[in-house]
């Protein structure tokens, strides 16, 4: 299923880093691609596909890759992008990201065994990294929005989930303490997708 949500989400990339060719593409905006990643993120959301780790060791390796990626990709939105607000949202994830990655090493290292933190970015974190360093810069700041909005969604679920189920109470806590800071991240992406010329 991530591969296929992968797959589309990388043609749904490049019909918009291309601006299109056929009548459907002419027509769509930046609130149907918004709408498009919600959709996609939605179905990757869910328990069975695995979002919430079975273990701490899943979600600390889960927890690392997913802030190794958005410290990645806001450094590449800091050096590409010329609008100000995404500036101050990929100075504001990269902060907060390093923050969490931080606290993750920590709350690892408390747990009993102590678990080891290996940030690593997944093959579908890698793709999109690659997806976003090839972005035309027309479309850069929205295809960097998309990204934003969907990984935050998986990544939200995700602490959550661990949150009320994980099964290590040092790494359950530092779930709790970064879903705040992840929300935050979401509503800002949403609100400047919103405002993105259509």
């Amino acid at each position: 299923m991530k591969l296929t949500i992968l797959m589309a989400s990388g043609a749904a990339l490049a019909l918009t880093a291309c601006g299109g060719s056929g009548a459907e593409s002419d027509n769509m905006t930046a609130a149907d691609n918004l709408a498009m990643a919600d959709d996609m993120a939605m179905n990757d959301m869910a328990p069975a596909d695995g979002a919430v780790p079975a273990s701490g060791q899943e979600y600390a390796a889960m927890a690392a890759a997913s802030d190794l990626y958005e410290i990645e990709s806001a450094r590449l939105a800091m050096e590409r992008s010329e609008n100000a607000d995404i500036d101050a949202l990929a100075q504001m994830i990269v902060t907060d990201h390093e923050k969490a990655t931080a606290d993750l090493m920590t709350a690892a290292q408390q747990a009993q065994p102590p678990i080891t933190v290996t940030p690593e970015m997944s093959a579908e974190q890698q793709a999109n990294m690659e997806a976003l360093r090839a972005a035309e810069a027309a479309t850069f700041d929205q295809t960097y929005l998309m990204q934003q909005i969907a990984a935050h969604q998986k990544a939200l679920a995700m602490v959550q989930g661990y949150a009320q189920s994980g099964d290590v109470p040092e790494l359950q806590q530092h779930a709790t303490a970064v879903a705040g800071p992840i929300q935050q991240h979401l509503n800002r992406a949403r609100e400047l997708s919103q405002q993105a010329p259509q």
